[in-house]
């Protein structure tokens, strides 16, 4: 009986749920491993930490029941984050959150222009500016970018992702993102130098 018992256990049903098991535990330990990068990310798209926290909860909730659609051997981490940029879009559409439709026609020396403005020192130096900033007043001025254009800018200039692997994650053409960028840039620098002539 015991040995009609062995036997029923070996069969190729019972090989596939056990492989099936030692792969979905690989998926996991790899993508858990990934948990402190997933969380810089998340930190930066969002304005608290208890909302980059409930974010990765749910990129992490979402990855585990969808493991099978990811593809061993290709980038785990940009198969989180395109989850973790998803969540976040959609949280953006349910919060309807007007674009900032404030004009960007200052140029890209918005942040030397209003220093100049703000103070008789002219000789202030953009380390100066970025020792004033504090991780909280970056925070903000990126919760305060449109987050199409946050996203980007968060994958590329934080995540260091190539334009490639960002157009990937977000799921969108490279040169959508390279434009995302561009205006996210421009956005991220008014806002910083805002603070920045707030704080002298």
């Amino acid at each position: 009986m015991a040995a009609v018992s062995e036997v029923s256990h070996d069969t190729p049903a019972a090989r596939r749920l056990a492989e099936d098991a030692r792969v979905r535990v690989r998926f996991e330990e790899d993508a858990l491993a990934l948990a402190d990068q997933v969380y810089r990310v998340a930190r930066r798209l969002v304005s608290s930490k208890e909302e980059a926290e409930d974010l990765m909860q749910e990129t992490y909730a979402r990855a585990f029941r969808s493991w099978r659609g990811f593809t061993p051997g290709t980038n785990l981490r940009a198969w989180l984050l395109r989850i973790l940029t998803n969540l976040n879009i959609d949280r953006a559409r349910k919060n309807q959150r007007a674009p900032d439709t404030q004009p960007l026609e200052e140029g890209d020396y918005f942040l030397y222009n209003k220093l100049e403005q703000g103070s008789q020192d002219t000789n202030l130096d953009e380390e100066r500016v970025v020792e004033r900033l504090s991780q909280d007043d970056i925070v903000s001025a990126l919760s305060a970018v449109p987050h199409d254009f946050r996203d980007a800018v968060v994958l590329v200039d934080i995540g260091d992702f190539t334009y490639a692997d960002a157009a990937q994650i977000l799921d969108i053409p490279v040169g959508t993102v390279m434009s995302r960028l561009h205006r996210g840039r421009r956005i991220l620098k008014r806002e910083l130098a805002e603070t920045a002539v707030a704080e002298q």
